[in-house]
């Protein structure tokens, strides 16, 4: 199973007796070369902490990706059942982003799983299609740079695409002159973690 840091919404260790929303955060390529102790503390997710530690209390998990691989759908969700086993998380309310290749094991992950995860939010990344009609039914806002030199803002467009044929009504922001780092300025929008708190599945079990 992937390390990872975990990040406490206040008030965790005083309530015990209740259950909290999850939000599993992958990053990108260039991450997978550096300690998850140096990750954790990257500035793109200071601003993740501070919403989901008041604003939109939220256990925040940070895996890490080993070098040279690439995020794994079955390793994910082993990471979600095993923060529902050991930790207070609400089984229904789990949620999943990521960035760069995390929004392509975003895509993936969830298009495996659709039924596990109440909402995701990939940032610059892409899927496969073919997993449109399962994601059709998953609470999705994607977010893109239209200049992005490194993922061409096609990969979410034709996921979105193909997600509103199968029936879907995903949510989308394309950043009209942002390049590949737009999740700094995505991480940090309040509106997302709003968004994802009105997101709850209708039936969930804890692993």
């Amino acid at each position: 199973m992937y390390e990872f840091y975990t990040n406490l919404p206040q008030g965790y260790e005083e309530d015990k007796a209740r259950l909290w929303p999850v939000l599993i955060t992958l990053h990108g390529a260039g991450e997978r070369h550096v300690s998850l102790e140096d990750l954790s503390g990257h500035h793109y997710y200071l601003p993740v902490y501070d919403l989901c530690s008041e604003r939109f209390p939220t256990i925040v998990i940070v895996p890490h990706c080993p070098p040279r691989e690439y995020w794994e759908e079955d390793e994910v969700d082993a990471l979600r059942e095993h923060v529902l086993r050991e930790m207070r998380g609400d089984p229904a309310r789990v949620y999943l982003d990521g960035f760069s290749m995390g929004g392509y094991g975003t895509w993936l992950t969830a298009g495996k799983y659709p039924s596990r995860y109440a909402a995701i939010a990939p940032v610059c990344g892409g899927g496969n299609p073919q997993d449109a009609h399962r994601l059709a039914h998953v609470p999705t806002w994607a977010f893109h740079g239209a200049k992005d030199p490194v993922v061409p803002v096609d990969e979410t467009l034709r996921m979105i695409k193909a997600i509103e044929a199968a029936g879907g009504h995903p949510k989308l922001t394309i950043y009209p002159e942002g390049d590949h780092g737009v999740w700094d300025e995505t991480f940090a929008n309040p509106e997302l973690y709003a968004w994802f708190s009105q997101q709850q599945l209708p039936h969930a079990k804890a692993a």
